[in-house]
């Protein structure tokens, strides 16, 4: 007990060395600005609220409230790896994905990085509204096809702006960033429309929409570029 007491405060260690290392490089305030200062860059109030909801639903389900840590998420992630004898679920937060953005998107990522990132999103908790996060979070992912930014792919592939889309359209692009590359649609849309469904099943079991809605947005046409 004592050793894995001592190997455990050691990592830690070595985690927030990593997050002070990178902080001291690059202050939060600087690499959030380098996505907020953005022409196309879209406010929380932008945003359509079923885009929102889709988020939240699909990846962190307590994130408006909790604060810190998603425990739960990560032991509930544990155990359905270790059941499924692989990795088939997550368990990093909306705010930790945003950290992993900032710093260390294309980078290895060990234990260290993985535990910089717990010390970077709770900075970003104590400076940011749960909010500006998710605004922050739609604004800085991928979404296929070359569109970056939720303004750039709800125009690209809808035509509309993010604050207009339907809610078969917001799920769709709640989905995509976890795979762009095989979600987007010009190449992966049975794939992404697979995703979508996945993401709407998750809005009506979190109570997001109803049974109408969610039959609705099941039925409504996505177009294939």
């Amino acid at each position: 007990m004592i050793g894995i007491l001592l190997f455990s405060s050691y990592v830690i260690l070595k985690g927030r060395r990593e997050y002070q290392k990178v902080i001291n490089e690059k202050p939060i305030e600087q690499a959030v600005r380098a996505y907020t200062d953005k022409e196309d860059y879209v406010s929380y109030e932008e945003i359509d609220i079923d885009y929102v909801n889709a988020v939240v639903a699909v990846e962190d389900q307590r994130y408006f409230s909790r604060k810190g840590f998603d425990w739960i998420a990560l032991i509930r992630a544990m155990f359905n790896n270790m059941l499924a004898r692989k990795n088939i679920e997550g368990g990093s937060t909306i705010s930790q994905q945003i950290a992993k953005n900032l710093y260390y998107v294309g980078k290895p990522r060990g234990v260290t990085e993985k535990i910089a990132e717990v010390f970077i999103m709770l900075d970003l908790e104590k400076q940011y509204s749960k909010e500006d996060l998710v605004a922050l979070y739609a604004n800085m992912n991928y979404y296929g096809d070359g569109y970056w930014g939720i303004r750039q792919a709800s125009n690209g592939y809808f035509g509309k702006e993010p604050i207009d889309l339907s809610i078969a359209q917001a799920a769709l692009l709640a989905g995509i960033p976890n795979a762009p590359s095989a979600y987007q649609l010009s190449t992966g849309y049975d794939l992404a429309i697979s995703r979508q469904h996945k993401v709407l099943r998750r809005m009506l079991e979190e109570d997001y929409i109803t049974q109408y809605e969610y039959q609705m947005a099941i039925q409504e046409e996505i177009k294939k570029p």
